[in-house]
């Protein structure tokens, strides 16, 4: 089978359902429904399975691949569903770090392109489903599962895991899961099962009280992360993927050497990019994938922090659902700024910045280019400078 076979079938998967990724708002199912006829469908028995269930507003996949890489390394076979990809479809489907093999995802296309549905599923249930089934015919002894969007109903929320997690709450999809971090807490607290131990990352007074409840109508027990302050984004993703590998490897004889295993070996376990990557030293490239307020805020910080002696220049780009206007407050006006929109019916546009008046304070160089802003963006004195590139999974897929 060649590859460009492979790239037709997935090209009809995203067109033939609704993608979120490419659609927006209207790509949301909010219903159990479709995921369960789906199961139904491809006879996967979800209830013989083993999960862990991550939800929350940033974090997620950075956490899931922290604890797959160290349930990888402590010699369990690791099934990882996340989302969305960057490069290749394939990404968000691994077993120990190996995707999905593109025979087999033509297979299953080819079985939903030869079946008519009495219902519309999107694309993200297609997918979701598609990874049950692939992880059960790999007899995964785990499976490690990040959230699609919110947590009550997010088509991954069919199963029973041994340990619910929920990484964060702040105001992200507001247009869906609600306009307050309450409103977004409860969405995301329906991942809490009967009697399912889950994990809090972070909360505070406006929020705590909304999982407490959660847990105690569901005779959940809940743990809640401690703070320390001034940690990095990665740190603090990896602390809580590190509680959570205490729980699931009480047993284990040597945590500590699983845990040094899963940060090594953390790309080959799972293929984790775009997250504070280092793309390149020469010059001197960061990549990541924030792309809301929280997210961004962190990782501005965690710059300034690590290269408080660097001249920064920042590409960014953005989905047009982000609030600008809160965002653009987040920059730094001492930094330098390439401005770009990238190949995307979702991309925010060049006029959407200028009309910021945040953005108009800023030293800013505006390009319809992604490719073009990104050559030019590297164009810095190796020693002084610094190039750090975020704002949306679709910058990042069009330049690397």
């Amino acid at each position: 089978m060649s590859s460009a076979h492979y790239k037709e079938k997935v090209d009809w998967l995203f067109n033939q359902f609704p993608v979120f990724q490419k659609v927006g708002n209207s790509a949301y199912k909010p219903t159990l429904d479709n995921t369960l006829s789906l199961i139904e469908f491809f006879k996967v028995p979800i209830s013989e399975m083993n999960f862990v269930h991550v939800a929350g507003t940033n974090g997620k996949g950075t956490t899931c691949s922290v604890i797959a890489s160290a349930l990888t390394a402590s010699g369990k076979k690791v099934g990882l569903f996340t989302s969305p990809h960057i490069k290749d479809f394939r990404e968000r489907i691994r077993v120990n770090g190996k995707m999905i093999d593109e025979s087999e995802v033509v297979e299953y296309i080819d079985l939903i392109q030869n079946t008519s549905f009495d219902f519309s599923p999107s694309f993200f249930e297609m997918t979701w489903v598609m990874a049950l089934a692939h992880f059960f015919k790999e007899k995964c002894d785990i499976v490690v599962v990040e959230t699609g969007l919110g947590g009550r109903l997010d088509a991954t929320n069919v199963i029973l895991p041994e340990l619910s997690i929920i990484t964060n709450i702040g105001l992200d999809h507001v247009a869906i899961l609600g306009d307050t971090r309450r409103k977004i807490a409860v969405e995301k607290a329906g991942i809490i099962k009967n009697g399912v131990t889950v994990l809090i990352g972070e909360s505070d007074e406006e929020i705590k009280d909304v999982f407490t409840t959660a847990a105690k109508e569901k005779s959940a027990p809940v743990i809640f992360m401690s703070e320390h302050i001034g940690e990095n984004t990665f740190e603090v993703n990896k602390r809580l993927a590190f509680k959570a590998v205490d729980f699931l490897l009480s047993d284990h004889l040597s945590l500590e050497t699983v845990k040094n295993s899963a940060i090594r070996d953390l790309y080959k376990n799972t293929g984790l990019y775009g997250r504070n990557q280092l793309y390149s030293e020469q010059p001197l490239v960061i990549l990541d994938a924030a792309h809301n307020t929280m997210g961004i805020q962190r990782f501005v910080l965690d710059i300034q922090q690590r290269y408080s002696n660097k001249k920064v220049r920042v590409l960014y780009g953005t989905s047009n659902d982000k609030d600008l206007f809160e965002i653009a407050k987040l920059f730094p006006v001492e930094w330098e700024y390439y401005i770009t929109e990238f190949d995307s019916l979702r991309s925010a546009k060049i006029q959407d910045f200028k009309a910021n008046e945040k953005i108009n304070e800023l030293k800013v160089k505006y390009f319809s280019d992604a490719k073009k802003a990104f050559f030019e963006a590297q164009n810095i004195d190796f020693e002084s400078d610094i190039l750090v590139v975020f704002g949306s999974f679709f910058l990042l897929e069009e330049i690397i």
